[in-house]
Order: structure tokens, then C-alpha cells, then sequence
């Protein structure tokens, strides 16, 4: 009876440091997959996406990964974006349903002017920011190839 007890406490445990183990690997793979998956030379992989790629590189944002523009900064909000847009980018890219012009949903560029007010918070604490909507109204080719006009890029600059 003893050994029964004796058994059942040590199977506990080694089903909690399995799980344990378990739970940091997956926690390991899924940041390292993300991490690979928000760099611009993974985005910019996809024939629709080369352009965007190579005019990020071009900019001052070079540094920055596409997706600290791209999603939501906080991670609860981030991950599922993040799973909706790889999705819907993987299912236009393989029907070959990628539209001529990629233009920026409203709730894109609401995400995008988040991310200029909180990583920019600072600079505009003087600027009147009512007079447009968004920051890229007025900076159009601040993320996406900051020389060239508008007229002269294939993408949409957001």
C-alpha cells in the first residue's frame, strides 16, 4: 500500500516535469517562429510582397522588423492578428488571388498609427494630430522607399 503511494507521488511528478519541459519547448519554437516570420526577408519571399521587402530596406525603418508595424504591440492582440494574416496571405498568395494594388485595410492603418504614436510618442507631443487621420497621411513614404514618389512605386506604402 505504501509503494502504491510512494509510486503515485513520483508519477505525479514526472508528469509535471514533462508537461514542464513540454510547455518550454513549444514556448521556444512558437517565439523563434515568430521571430523568423516577421523579418522582411521571410515577408518579402512572396513574389506580391518582394517590393514592400526591398523598399523597407531601403528606409530609415530598415532596422525595424515589418511586423513592429505591422501588428498590434501587445501579444494578446498581436498572435491572433498575426494567425489571420498569415492565413489569408497564405490562401491569396497559393489561389493566386493577390490583387494588383495591396492597399492597407482601415483597421491596418489604425494598427500602423499605433505603432508610429508609440514608438514616436515623444516627437509628436507637439504636433496638432487632428488634422489628419493617420500618420501616414501626411508621410506617406516614411515606411515603404522614402525616395521614390508615390507614382513611381507598384505597392501600397502601407
Amino acid at each position: 500500500m505504501q509503494n502504491d503511494v510512494k509510486q503515485s507521488g513520483r508519477c505525479r511528478w514526472c508528469a509535471l516535469a514533462v508537461g514542464l519541459i513540454g510547455g518550454i519547448l513549444i514556448a521556444v519554437c512558437v517565439s523563434a517562429t515568430t521571430r523568423a516570420t516577421d523579418q522582411a526577408a521571410f515577408c518579402g519571399g512572396c513574389h506580391a510582397m518582394a517590393e514592400a521587402a526591398w523598399t523597407h530596406k531601403q528606409s530609415i525603418h530598415a532596422r525595424e522588423d515589418c511586423n513592429s508595424c505591422h501588428l498590434p504591440a501587445a501579444l494578446v492582440a498581436r498572435m491572433p492578428k498575426k494567425a489571420a494574416i498569415g492565413f489569408h496571405d497564405f490562401y491569396v498568395n497559393t489561389t493566386s488571388s493577390v490583387p494588383p494594388l495591396i492597399e492597407a485595410s482601415k483597421s491596418m492603418k489604425q494598427i500602423v498609427n499605433d505603432n508610429c504614436i508609440r514608438c514616436h510618442g515623444a516627437t509628436i507631443s507637439k504636433v496638432n494630430m487632428n488634422t489628419k487621420e493617420y500618420c501616414t497621411d501626411c508621410h506617406r513614404a516614411v515606411p515603404h522607399m522614402r525616395q521614390a514618389p508615390v507614382s513611381q512605386r507598384r505597392a501600397a506604402d502601407v
